[in-house]
């Protein structure tokens, strides 16, 4: 068991490195690669599964809407066995003139060499139709 005791450190400023990346110019979101992994990165976009890092920066590049306000409310980590860490953000976004929605992304760091890669990315907006 390899527990990494600055596991919350570690998901908080990943959280923010990313959203700074992803939320600022829209060109600049290919610069998103260099937080996953070639072939062993996963996603899931509302439902859609993309897997390497050029596959899932396409998709995201691909993305219709041009400026993203988002508002973090919570940032919850956990330890993996690895030393990699679990993270669940909940929040809010504004894309373009859309209506706020809550959003919900969940990530798995995975430790190699001496830094992380994103293995997992789970995306879902909160929106329920019932």
């Amino acid at each position: 068991m390899n527990l990494n005791p600055q596991f919350n450190q570690i998901g908080e400023t990943f959280v923010k490195q990313y959203y700074e990346v992803f939320d600022g110019p829209r060109e600049n979101r290919e610069k998103l690669a260099i937080f996953y992994h070639a072939e062993l990165s996963l996603m899931s976009f509302e439902g859609v599964q993309v897997q390497g890092a050029v596959n899932i920066v396409e998709k995201i590049k691909n993305l219709t809407f041009q400026k993203i306000q988002r508002m973090i409310t919570a940032i919850d980590c956990q330890p993996t066995f690895d030393g990699g860490v679990l993270i669940n953000v909940l929040g809010q976004l504004k894309m373009d003139e859309d209506p706020v929605h809550g959003f919900s992304q969940t990530f798995v760091l995975k430790p190699m060499n001496d830094s992380f890669f994103i293995q997992h990315d789970s995306f879902r907006l909160v929106i329920h139709n019932a």
